[in-house]
């Protein structure tokens, strides 16, 4: 299919930089192509920030990194309107948001308000300061991070925040030849300081619309709604997934399947990709709600549950 070549040559540019893990890549693709959005979530020191940066200077596009702080406020993110004298009237000044990919990076050491100032930017593509609209520039994805175990001086995502993100995802630690092989490519520099353009920001934009193009039979559009319903069913369950999570499940199967090389969506895309999606957007009603490994293990204990369409 076409865009097929550069989908290989954006994975191939990353993975110079991220070294060993190609399953993270490819659901970064997935979140990149299904104009979605991606959550980091791991210890320092593994890679959540080399793979965001390998992803944005692998794209001819434009990338802002913010470094969320307790003082940073929601006009540092999406901008102010500043009054000019010489004009006379106030002139909006852009922030770091208006940019094609958004680094985040530990986005859970704001306070809630200026978490939330990402959440018309993320939903809408847009941002609405003095009664105005203004459209962001196209694609935007935001990759955000965080680090799951310090909680000094945190503020969790709330639910409404982390819907907004098509999936949550781990890096976690390298095996033993993949670390060598890290410490290999840094022997002499970063190789991310050699990183150039490989994809345009109009090329990843025809991959999205063609993307919306795969086929999904209607026997998987029921599939992905007998597991997101099945997750407002369970008695381990507080809150299921959204609507909005249905519509990002298909969205990210299709994604999938293209990146893969087909024109229509499988039962193992949708199974594939239930954990890093859905597990995010569920409470727990037991203690430790906000734990990840076990609302993913509620996920898969649903899937196991749901008949798989044959």
């Amino acid at each position: 299919m076409d865009g097929l070549e550069k989908i290989e040559d954006l994975r191939s540019n990353i993975e110079k930089a991220f070294i060993g893990k190609p399953d993270v890549i490819k659901m970064v693709l997935v979140a990149l192509f299904s104009g979605g959005h991606i959550l980091i979530e791991d210890v320092p020191g593994v890679g959540k920030t080399t793979l965001a940066k390998a992803l944005a200077r692998s794209t001819d596009a434009a990338f802002r990194r913010v470094q969320f702080t307790p003082d940073l406020l929601p006009s540092d993110i999406l901008g102010v309107s500043i009054y000019s004298e010489k004009t006379s009237e106030f002139v909006f000044k852009p922030g770091p948001v208006f940019t094609n990919v958004l680094l985040a990076d530990e986005i859970n050491r704001t306070t809630p308000r200026t978490q939330s100032a990402l959440l018309e930017a993320m939903n809408d593509f847009q941002v609405s300061i003095d009664g105005k609209t203004h459209q962001l520039p196209r694609p935007f994805i935001v990759l955000a991070t965080q680090n799951p175990y310090e909680f000094e001086g945190t503020y969790p995502l709330p639910e409404s925040q982390l819907d907004r993100f098509l999936m949550r995802i781990s890096v976690g630690y390298p095996d033993a030849d993949g670390e060598k092989a890290v410490l290999a490519s840094q022997r002499i520099g970063n190789p991310l300081d050699e990183l150039e353009p490989v994809i345009t920001d109009e090329e990843v934009a025809t991959i999205q619309r063609r993307v919306r193009d795969v086929r999904v039979d209607e026997s998987l559009i029921d599939y992905i709604l007998s597991i997101t319903n099945a997750t407002r069913a369970s008695d381990r369950v507080e809150v299921g997934v959204s609507p909005r999570g249905s519509l990002f499940y298909r969205r990210a199967a299709q994604a999938l399947a293209f990146i893969e090389n087909r024109d229509y969506v499988i039962p193992d895309d949708v199974k594939r990709l239930a954990s890093p999606l859905l597990g995010h957007r569920i409470i727990l009603r037991s203690a430790g709600s906000r734990s990840r490994d076990r609302a993913e293990r509620v996920i898969e204990e649903i899937l196991d549950l749901v008949p798989v369409p044959v």
